[in-house]
This record gives structure tokens, sequence and C-alpha cells, in this order.
């Protein structure tokens, strides 16, 4: 667990999730970050309580806050509610971008049953608004990939892994929104999960009112001679 903590004091905590495991889930047995954080505090003689602030999928990578007061995560969740929590992601996908940058609005549906989003018209019943904002970093024409970060503006279920395939741009390694094209793709350049990580975080801390900004490296899957050169 010390390995996946970035930073830590009495109102917070900072961690790198890594693929594979959940943020908090209800399923018997299954580690997730939350159980972790809370048997980490335990070991320690702590309170075990542990603040969810905000969430990646399980196949994702990447960067999250906790708190570790509920006076915290209620500070922390205003702060997320007003934008105030800056979240910047990385992605390989398929397609070359003849653009660098573009901005992409779209409504996604949520099915809580098959536990997957669709994007669909505008003014579908119980459909959201979902937008975000996406820069080229480096084209792979050898491979018909391209790396790109992302910034996004809502928080909208699966919703990078939704908008970018509804763009034609599927994340390479994602089984259940990429295409055959992705799909080929990412058994080319060996990735075998999802390719997204979330690389950046910027907050304020909740009790000093301090900026506070953290990164993390591209996993080392992404850094080969022929991918990113990390």
């Amino acid at each position: 667990m010390d390995k996946m903590i970035l930073y830590e004091d009495d109102a917070l905590i900072v961690a790198h999730k890594p693929a594979g495991i959940a943020t908090q889930t209800a399923k018997v047995g299954q580690a997730d970050m939350v159980s972790l954080l809370r048997g980490y505090r335990k070991k320690r003689g702590e309170d075990t309580y542990i603040g969810v602030i905000h969430r990646l999928d399980q196949p994702v990578e990447g960067l999250l806050v906790f708190a570790k007061t509920a006076d915290a995560a209620g500070k922390l969740g205003a702060m997320l509610q007003k934008g105030r929590i800056k979240k910047q992601y990385a992605a390989l996908v398929a397609g070359l971008p003849e653009t660098e940058e573009g901005r992409l609005c779209d409504y996604l549906l949520h099915n809580q049953r098959e536990n997957v989003s669709s994007a669909v018209p505008g003014g579908t019943p119980g459909a959201k608004e979902a937008r975000l904002l996406w820069r080229l970093v480096r084209r792979f024409p050898e491979h018909r990939a391209s790396l790109i970060e992302i910034e996004i503006f809502t928080g909208r279920h699966h919703q990078i892994r939704v908008q970018m395939s509804n763009a034609g741009m599927p994340l390479l390694g994602d089984v259940k929104y990429g295409s055959g094209v992705s799909r080929e793709i990412s058994e080319q350049m060996g990735i075998s999960s999802t390719a997204l990580l979330a690389n950046k975080l910027q907050l304020t801390h909740p009790v000093s009112r301090r900026p506070m900004a953290f990164s993390i490296a591209y996993p080392e899957q992404w850094c080969r001679e022929d991918a990113y050169p990390c």
C-alpha cells in the first residue's frame, strides 16, 4: 500500500490506483482502493474513515484523492462539483487525427443493468451531457495509433471511453468500447488493458488552502522504442 501513496497528511491521501483494482466495490472478496486504504490506516492504529471524492473505472490506472475526515470530504466534494479539482488523462487511441485538438460534446445514456453507456441524441430521456477536450501529443503512423491528453468537464459513466469511441478514436485495449480496428492495433502494440491513465491532478488543500499538483509517468507498457519514449 505504501508504494501506492504519493502524498498523505491529516486530511487527505493522494494515491496511485493500479489498473485492475476498483475504486470501491460491494463485491465480497474483491480488493478495492477503499478497503486497502482502510486496512492501511487500521494497521497504524488510526480511524479507518476513507472518503471517496472521485473514481476511476476498474481497468483504468491513475491518481485519486481520498479524504481522511468527513470535513475534508465535504470540502473536497464541493471543490469537485465546482470544477476546482483538475484531472488530466493520457490515452493511446486508434486512429491518426488530422487536427491537433478537438472538443467533444455528446449525450450519454447509462444502462445500469449492462454497466455500459452509449452516445445518444440530445433529448433522449435519462441522457446526460458529456464534454471533454483532447489534445494530440504524438502520432504513430506505423501503428495507426496516437497518444493524446484529455481534460474532462463533466463526470459521466465511462465518459472518455464512450466519447472517444463515438468520435472514431477508441482507446487501445478497451474490450468494452473498442472496435475491430482498435483490437487489431492493440494486439500489434502489445496493449492488453485499457490504455487510459489519470496522470495529472491539481487541487487546493481543504485545510491549508495551498495549491497542490501531482503527476505520474506513463505505464511501462507504453514506453517502448516503437511507442512513446518515456
